[in-house]
């Protein structure tokens, strides 16, 4: 009897070191706050002193244009960051592969970029755990950031993906690529944004009509402002901060 126990308890601590090893992915963060008079809230620009900005894309209609974004990016040797479906890294492996080559961030848009605030906790998870399983096997990636699909979020989507280790980024600046307006619109709507400024996050899409086309222009006036552009892996506090009602990351000092 106390063998079948004692087989059953190691049984038990097998499987429960190998789920907390499939779900702990980064370091847990430390003396961070997260909350606002308990609503949780993700990054969505960082308080810095330094004349930074991030450029981020959500990679989830199709190809798109991402090999002809990876060539301007190269050509201005500026880095991003790419959030990825578990969906479309299946459909485009090299694509995915191409991105982490290049020095970019990988980070998780879910595996299907459905709005996860309509899943039960389990669903949650699994929507975290199965898209960072397929980058680790394809890149080798441990990625650390996530941005809720569709940006739709609320607070039990945000502790989800905080328990299994991730950084929640959001953003201040919207390219609105996703409108189909123009070239020229997208660049002036990035560069003459009310919410640009040091520590701002903008979001474009690799699959929108125009990106592709206003990526110069874009680069050329961010950095005719002063402006360095960073992947959000070199923006956001590892820890020691706190997020304020506004959704900017600050350092505690």
């Amino acid at each position: 009897m106390l063998k079948e126990r004692l087989k059953w308890m190691a049984a038990w601590m097998a499987m429960a070191v190998m789920v907390l090893g499939a779900i702990r992915y980064v370091p847990e963060v430390v003396s961070v706050s997260t909350s606002v008079d308990g609503r949780e809230l993700p990054i969505c620009c960082v308080d810095t002193v330094k004349e930074q900005v991030a450029l981020s894309f959500d990679t989830v209609r199709g190809d798109g244009d991402t090999g002809k974004i990876l060539e301007i990016l190269k050509k201005h040797d500026v880095k991003a960051t790419f959030f990825v479906t578990g969906d479309w890294v299946a459909a485009y492996p090299e694509e995915t592969k191409a991105i982490q080559a290049a020095g970019h961030d990988l980070g998780s848009l879910g595996e299907s970029g459905q709005d996860m605030t309509q899943l039960d906790k389990d669903g949650k998870t699994v929507e975290l755990t199965d898209v960072h399983r397929k980058v680790k096997e394809l890149t080798g990636v441990e990625m650390e950031l996530f941005r809720p699909p569709l940006g739709a979020y609320d607070n039990e989507v945000l502790r989800t993906a905080n328990a299994v280790g991730y950084y929640i980024v959001q953003w201040s600046v919207d390219s609105m690529d996703w409108k189909d307006y123009g070239a020229d619109v997208i660049a002036e709507t990035v560069c003459s944004h009310k919410d640009l400024g040091n520590g701002a996050i903008i979001r474009c899409h690799n699959g929108a009509k125009y990106t592709a086309q206003a990526l110069d222009g874009m680069l050329d006036g961010l950095k005719s402002q002063g402006y360095e552009i960073v992947p959000v892996s070199h923006l956001i506090y590892r820890s020691d901060f706190h997020i304020d009602q506004t959704g900017r990351q600050v350092l505690d000092r």
